[in-house]
């Protein structure tokens, strides 16, 4: 959790370098990651030699040589600003942009490959020397501080993209990552991650789950590191921020790459993930041409949430399992598309529940209601029922401003009723959660609204006669009249 001393001290950094000239929050978020990894590459290379004396051996697999002593933090952090400025300019970014390089100098790593294209940009020496000396007054030595502070960072850009992203707040993407259970198994994709929220979470949560489990020998741990999480972004920049999100919270090189996943054929990709976590994009339409064909074969459409469904059913392995958070008109859109694509999820594959959230979770990014659909790939039907729930608080007021009121929270109660969803079955229809059959579901045109299955009771309300109303009345008036007579008496 970020504290307020925490908190403060990112926002005068932040300042620092707003008023030295970098205006671009995502520039700003850029700068100040790399700064933390270059950081975090002394900490490691410290940790390394301390086990070297402690052993007596040679350290290894070293971070630095002995010539590049002066690239370190704990050294350049105590030179002049100017000697600063040209060590991390010449000496610094390149050596970090190398990092992952094969013996060939091709890249071995996705953080290598997104590096090669940064830029360093802090303006001054004097931003700089002012900048190194506030994060190395910020004790950084749990794993949670950093991941916290990089998350705070992440918050404090604004204002939603030119293709609909906006960022997904974190009690919703842990909500989603606790509901979905990820275990040590998983293959986990995330085909929209942007700056890898849900990567994030998910990593977070198998290393508190199943910690034992993916620590234990060397193939659990490459396995962890290497081969558990996947994610896709068609924005350099955010590539660059989700490869550092992952790195900072512990993930040393997880397969974030470049695609733009509805141009481009998911065939490589086929039935390759157990656990697909995402909040696509809603960013309107497409061109039939622009699009991937085996996508249009799923679903005729052009519009970009449609298409994302149709994409994570062709990414997902038969038994894999999602968690995606779609607009409001998913559910009860009236186009052919629309309807086909909710009868496929309810006849053809398991649709596990849809959970309604209030339309002030993504403010102040925007104000769209949205809903997080649960599903699990069979191809040969299994949905008995589907279970819904009406979330009417997340545990923060549902204005621009976003307080936190954790006494207000349907969070808790909404996780406990999932894992325990089949006992949900005698739930009316005028409760939060409950259970729809399917063949309801098929009678109402595959709507899958809550509206359309909820009920609300009404409470009568009583009202006296006429007659005692217009009793009241007078003798109100006469009261008026007493009084008026008594202020005039007054008054002479």
């Amino acid at each position: 959790m970020i504290t307020g001393e925490l908190k403060s001290s990112v926002d005068k950094i932040w300042d620092t370098m707003w008023s030295g000239g970098i205006s671009n929050p995502l520039s700003v978020i850029e700068q100040l990651t790399y700064l933390l990894f270059i950081k975090r590459l002394d900490e490691l290379h410290t940790l390394k030699e301390r086990k070297a004396n402690r052993t007596k051996k040679l350290i290894e697999e070293p971070i630095f040589a002995l010539e590049q002593e002066h690239l370190r933090w704990s050294r350049f952090k105590e030179t002049a600003p100017e000697q600063m400025f040209e060590t991390l300019r010449d000496g610094v970014f390149p050596f970090i942009k190398t990092l992952g390089q094969g013996a060939d100098g091709e890249a071995d790593s996705t953080f290598n490959q997104h590096m090669k294209d940064a830029l360093f940009m802090m303006p001054t020496a004097r931003v700089l020397a002012n900048v190194v000396d506030q994060l190395d007054g910020i004790d950084m030595s749990q794993q949670d501080t950093k991941g916290d502070l990089y998350e705070y960072m992440l918050g404090k850009i604004a204002s939603a993209g030119a293709n609909g992203q906006f960022r997904t707040p974190r009690h919703i993407i842990e909500l989603m990552v606790a509901m979905t259970a990820p275990t040590p198994k998983d293959v986990i994709c995330d085909p929209a991650c942007g700056t890898a929220g849900f990567l994030v979470a998910a990593s977070d949560y198998l290393k508190a789950e199943h910690g034992d489990a993916i620590y234990k020998d060397k193939a659990a741990r490459e396995r962890f590191n290497e081969g558990t999480f996947f994610g896709y972004d068609f924005d350099p920049t955010m590539l660059r921020i989700g490869s550092m999100n992952m790195l900072l919270h512990g993930v040393e090189n997880p397969d974030i790459a470049y695609k733009d996943s509805l141009a481009q054929s998911a065939e490589d990709d086929e039935e390759r993930y157990s656990l697909i976590l995402a909040n696509p994009p809603f960013a309107g339409s497409l061109d039939y041409e622009s699009t991937a064909k085996d996508l249009l074969q799923v679903v005729k459409t052009k519009k970009t949430e449609l298409l994302f469904v149709a994409l994570f059913l062709r990414l997902l392995q038969t038994g894999g399992r999602a968690a995606v958070i779609v607009p409001d008109g998913v559910l009860f859109g009236s186009s052919k598309a629309h309807k086909a694509l909710r009868k496929m999820l309810v006849e053809e594959q398991k649709l596990d529940g849809i959970v309604s959230m209030p339309s002030g979770v993504f403010k102040p990014y925007a104000g769209v209601s949205t809903a997080i659909v649960f599903f699990t790939k069979t191809n040969s039907g299994g949905t008995d029922s589907v279970w819904f729930y009406d979330m009417q608080a997340d545990g923060f007021s549902l204005d621009d401003k976003r307080a936190a009121q954790p006494e207000k929270s349907d969070l808790p109660d909404l996780l406990a009723r999932w894992r325990d969803r089949g006992a949900e079955a005698e739930r009316k229809r005028t409760e939060q959660s409950f259970l729809v059959p399917r063949e309801e579901i098929a009678e109402n045109d595959y709507d899958l609204s809550i509206n359309r299955y909820k009920e609300v009771v009404y409470e009568a309300v009583e009202y006296d006669p006429p007659m005692v109303i217009l009793e009241r009345l007078s003798d109100l008036e006469r009261e008026i009249a007493e009084g008026r007579k008594e202020l005039e008496e007054l008054l002479k």
